[in-house]
């Protein structure tokens, strides 16, 4: 899955790709937020822990990753 998340104050979004599910990502950031939890931690396709403020979140996309587009195409 490709994650995009917003974070407040930044002005870049984080991008990762992840072996979780959608649904898996999308219950660890509702209970984060529902047990008013400090921190969220999402895990990379290689392993990588990221963890992200609650109260910095500004939003959370998730969607099916692209496959990686390589060489030149014609139009």
């Amino acid at each position: 899955m490709e994650v995009r998340i917003g974070v407040k104050g930044a002005p870049r979004e984080l991008v990762l790709d992840s072996a979780q599910s959608g649904d898996d990502i999308q219950k660890a950031v509702d209970a984060a937020l529902k047990n008013e939890s400090p921190t969220v931690t999402l895990t990379d396709d290689k392993g990588r822990r990221i963890i992200i403020a609650t109260d910095k979140l500004a939003y959370i996309e998730v969607a099916e990753s692209e496959g990686r587009k390589v060489g030149f195409g014609s139009i």
